[in-house]
């Protein structure tokens, strides 16, 4: 059973960036597709970024493209999401988490499983 870790999140400054890495254990991530996610306070948890199990296929929520960039390595078992632009409405826990196996097939959370523990990003104004 793969195992996903996120790294520490952080307090940033409106405007600023940050990129957070997923790191798969107990199995290779290689062909799976991949999703990150976020929780505010009081909301439900929503879909932010998902990349192709092969990396060369990626699309994002209409509320951080342009802004943030999700990647991978296969090499390192890991999973990116950076962050460019931030604002006060990104404060949230950010939640990286195994994808469906047809890619582009979409956004809902009961489509990904193996939920990483989640690592808080705050945003100042």
């Amino acid at each position: 059973q793969v195992q996903l870790v996120e790294s520490e999140g952080g307090l940033v400054q409106a405007g600023g960036s940050l990129r957070l890495s997923c790191a798969a254990s107990g199995g290779r991530i290689n062909f799976i597709n991949m999703g990150w996610f976020r929780q505010a306070p009081g909301k439900e948890r929503e879909f932010v970024a998902a990349i192709s199990w092969i990396g060369g296929s990626a699309y994002y929520a209409d509320s951080v493209r342009g802004r943030f960039t999700v990647s991978r390595d296969n090499a390192k078992n890991t999973v990116y999401l950076q962050m460019n632009n931030l604002k006060p409405e990104d404060t949230a826990i950010y939640y990286c988490a195994r994808g469906p196996r047809q890619f582009n097939s979409g956004t809902s959370t009961s489509l990904y499983d193996n939920w990483g523990q989640g690592t808080q990003v705050t945003v100042s104004a």
